[in-house]
Parts: structure tokens; sequence; C-alpha cells
């Protein structure tokens, strides 16, 4: 799959499900059976509830069945009730509930539904061996399509991370693979110790081979592996190996002497993935609206202009240059007034409007300050977990040398310490991780929610096999 493909959700299409009626029942078996359409009803249309069908059948059971099946044929209810098989009446009672629902002209009927464009041909190839025909229809305006997002590659096991936040709309660009990027990359920076990475790194890779109970952890390998790898690399900066234990050179710097420029990095790591938050949410809100609606959104190009300008104005104050300052200035300003003129019309216009935004203005500004410095527990969890191993280094070679049961003790401690050390860091990194993907990062990303792609899938039953 080529990279740009993995950026946007699946392509879909509009469809619409036609056959005669009398063959409407063995269109709905192929639908079904395909998986691939997700069905729409009308407003006005009933489920049927006459007497003897599967849907009243299915209301008065004592029991649901655990999953429904579909049968070329009608199968006989009756038999089926007799014998206990709930799953040809559950089935048939969802297919009569999207009959119910058709649109009929004639002697012909209509669904209307989405499918996955590359679903398309195969549909329609299905449906004409039943008489009956999937039509490509386009997509009304206004209407937003549901999102399928790519079922393979590292974008299919990054999306976990973005569908907990929101599903992504169809117009935007889908974040996933930049987002699991970016988490690994700040789990690493907290996580900084090259034996603690390993140790999750070989989690990882045990948990895809579906390694003793690790198994289990097999949907999130990915993160696992990537967030070894990042904890290594920033490890071997820091010289950090279970600890300062000396077996690692310091490449970079030591967290505990030098906080200050560790503070300095996490804070511009931050600057750049809101850069980056910006961007995407520029390029989906015209995605979302055109030109009109990226220009005035507050985490479109006003928003980010006000980051630029506010950036640009911490620099010409640092470094003393006027020129940079006025420029800086001038950027804010067209930021917020774009901003404030996108926050007005949202609110209405008026007296009660102009000061609705005039307040999400200044909320706008604190946040974007307030997000900026909040990266900066990049570098206070990773002194945290440096300080961890450090007292259990100390404690490790005081004890060593001691004597025999000073030595045994001192293993112990080494072991139960970075034992301790790695599951408390783990749980916070993670944690910490993910709360600056979505509050920092995601509230740019995200204007508004998509509705995932839930096509109509009843399988047909295994024919009973008879000796």
């Amino acid at each position: 799959m080529r990279w740009r493909e993995a950026l946007h959700p699946v392509a879909m299409q509009r469809v619409a499900v036609v056959a005669p009626r009398p063959t409407l029942r063995d269109a709905l078996v192929v639908v079904g059976d395909a998986g691939t359409v997700e069905l729409e009803g009308h407003p006005g249309a009933a489920e049927p509830t006459l007497p003897g069908s599967a849907g009243a059948r299915l209301q008065r059971l004592p029991t649901r069945p655990a999953a429904p099946t579909l049968s070329p044929a009608p199968p006989d209810l009756d038999d089926c009730e007799a014998r206990g098989d709930l799953g040809p009446i559950a089935g048939e009672a969802e297919l009569e509930a999207h009959a119910a629902r058709a649109v009929a002209e004639g002697r012909v009927a209509a669904l209307l539904g989405w499918t996955a464009a590359e679903d398309l041909r195969p549909l329609a190839a299905r449906l004409a061996g039943v008489g009956a025909a999937a039509v490509p229809l386009p997509t009304p305006r206004g209407v937003q399509p549901p999102t399928l997002l790519t079922a393979s590659g590292t974008t299919h096991e990054f999306a976990p991370l973005v569908r907990t936040y929101a599903t992504v709309p169809y117009a935007d660009l889908d974040p996933s693979l930049v987002a699991g990027l970016a988490y690994v990359v700040m789990f690493g920076m907290m996580f900084a110790d090259a034996g603690h990475g390993a140790l999750l790194l070989a989690a990882g890779l045990a948990a895809r081979a579906g390694t003793w109970r690790l198994a289990r952890l097999r949907p999130v390998w990915v993160f696992l592996v990537g967030a070894g790898v990042a904890s290594v690399v920033f490890g071997v900066l820091y010289g950090e190996f279970f600890g300062p234990t000396g077996v690692l050179p310091v490449l970079w710097l030591e967290p505990l002497e030098h906080p200050v420029p560790l503070l300095g990095v996490a804070v511009a790591a931050g600057a750049v993935l809101l850069a980056g938050a910006y961007a995407l949410g520029t390029v989906n809100r015209f995605r979302e609206g055109g030109w009109r609606r990226a220009a005035y959104a507050p985490s479109g190009l006003a928003g980010t202009a006000v980051f630029l300008g506010l950036g640009l104005l911490a620099a010409g104050i640092y470094l003393d240059l006027a020129w940079l300052t006025a420029v800086a200035c001038l950027v804010a300003a067209v930021g917020l007034a774009a901003a404030y003129a996108g926050l007005l019309t949202a609110a209405g216009g008026g007296f009660s409007g102009g000061a609705q935004a005039a307040v999400e203005l200044v909320d706008l500004v604190v946040r974007l300050g307030s997000n900026v410095v909040s990266f900066a527990r990049l570098a206070a969890f990773g002194l945290t977990h440096a300080a961890l191993g450090a007292v259990i280094w100390e404690a490790t070679s005081g004890l060593w040398g001691q004597g025999l049961l000073a030595g045994a003790a001192a293993v112990l401690v080494f072991v139960v310490g970075n034992a301790l050390a790695f599951a408390l860091e783990g749980v916070v990194a993670a944690i910490q991780a993910l709360r600056l993907e979505y509050y920092e990062l995601f509230s740019r990303v995200f204007d508004i929610e998509g509705r995932p792609f839930r096509p109509w899938h009843v399988p047909l039953a295994t024919p009973e096999v008879t000796v």
C-alpha cells in the first residue's frame, strides 16, 4: 500500500441494491453473506410483526441466539423453533427488517447503502447471479459517508490509538500512522533506559509470535516494539542501562546532571508536535469545508498563525531582535483577528456572541501556552525514571562486595527494584503519552467526528453433514 493511501480512510461508494420484488430476499442473502454493505432504511418503515414472522417469533423467544445465520431458501421457522435452532430465525428476522425498509416502485425494490469502492465490483457480480444489481450513486450534498480505515499495514496497527479518541471523519486525513510514531517517541523519552527498552522490545516480539501468555497482547505488539525501540534509543543517549550502571557511555547528556537542557528539549519537541497537529488540522478543515473554514478555524490557519506568532515572539525576545518581535506581533494579530471572526460567526453574532467569542479567544491563547508547557512532562518523567534507576543502582553497589549475604541482597535489590521501576514507570509513561496525544494534539487534528462503517453481515448457515 502506498503511503498516500495510508493517510486516507478507505474510499466509500454510495450504492443502491436493486432487485425484482420476488428476488429481493435472494439479493439480501447475498448482501448479508458478503458483509460489505451498510444498508440504510427510509423514514416510516416498520419492522414486520405479522404473526408467524421471524421477527414476531424472535420477540417471544425466552433466549436470544448467539449467532444469526441465513439460508439460501426460506427456512421452516416452525421446525427451527421446535429443534431449538434459533440462528436461522434471528437471521431471517434481520432480513425481514431490511426488506421492510426497501423502497418499492412497481415490480422493483431497492435499498440504499454504502460499500467500499473496491468491493463494489465483486458485490455486483454476486448480485447478478440472483437477478439483482448494485448501482453506484453520487454522494448527496451534505451527507458524510461512513469511515472505514485501512485493514492492513502499520497504519492499521496504530489505528486503535485514534479509534479510542474518535472516529476519523471521512473527509479528514487518517492520522493513525503519525500519531502512533509520536506516541512511541514520547513514551521513549519518558521511559529512557536501554535495558528496560530491550525488555519491552522482547515482550512485543513475543506477543507478535504468540509466545507464552503474551499472546493476549498481540493487538498492541506494534506499540510495544515501537516503544521498546524508542526507549533503547533514548537510553543510549542518556547512558542508562538498568540505571546509571556505566555499561553504556553517555552520548548526549545525563538527565540528573542537566535537567534544564532536558526540559528545554522536551518543550521544543512539544512545539514541533503541536506544529504538526496544526498542519494536519488545517488540512482537515480545508477538506471539511474549503478555504474559508480552514482560514478562520482556531484549529486551522488562524490558530496556526497565533501559534507561529507567539513562537516567533518568544524567539524575538530571547534573541533581542526587534524586527523579529515586530513580525511576530503582526502574525499573531492576524491570527487572533481571523480566529475571532471564526468564533464570532460560530457564536451567531450580536453582543452575546461577541462576548462569547472574546472569552473563547482568550481561552485559545491561554490554552496554547499551557499546551506547550505541558510537554515539559516528557523531561519530568524521564528525570523520575533516571532518579529511580540511580537509587536502585546506588543501593545495589552499596551492598555489593560486603560479603556473600550482602551480595545476594544486592542481586535481589537490583532485580526487584528494576522490576518495580519497569512496571511503575511503564504505566506512567504510557498514560502520560496518551494524555499528551489526546488533549494537546488530537484536539487540534479533529474538529468533528465521523461515524464508523458498520456493514450488515449475517453468514450463510453451514449445511449439516449426515453420515
